[in-house]
């Protein structure tokens, strides 16, 4: 649920076009956090229609969870966000994710009163949020 595309999705794209995300071509930017030479963590962007960057993937290894890992890939979103001139971050969470919208509510995001469904799991509805720069 981490990334929320479904598998028909994902399989639907063609070499070429993984390629391109492994090799950081396209709108999509995807961050990875390393400890000891190990990646540890992901975060990626990508700017939508309406001129904001969207936080669209987050994970964290389990052991990870609640060390500084998870807030320095937000801010390295946010920052991304501030020097490329994009005036807000969103993000979907789902609602009973209380732990991920914790972590957001820390980093100066806020809920927005707008939904959207989860394509891998249609059955999820994830609560917008917006983060942006004072």
């Amino acid at each position: 649920m981490a990334f929320g595309v479904s598998h028909a999705s994902a399989v639907a794209y063609t070499d070429d076009a993984w390629r391109d995300r492994a090799a950081g071509r396209g709108p999509a930017r995807y961050l990875l956090a390393f400890q000891d030479g190990a990646a540890v963590g992901i975060v990626a962007h990508v700017p939508n229609a309406r001129q904001a960057l969207e936080l669209i993937a987050m994970w964290v290894a389990p052991p990870l969870r609640g060390t500084p890992v998870a807030s320095q890939l937000v801010a390295a979103v946010q920052a991304y966000a501030v020097a490329n001139g994009y005036p807000r971050v969103l993000l979907g969470v789902a609602p009973d994710n209380a732990r991920a919208a914790a972590l957001y509510q820390k980093q100066g995001f806020t809920f927005l009163p707008e939904w959207e469904t989860l394509e891998s799991h249609p059955h999820i509805q994830l609560q917008k949020m917006e983060w942006t720069p004072k």
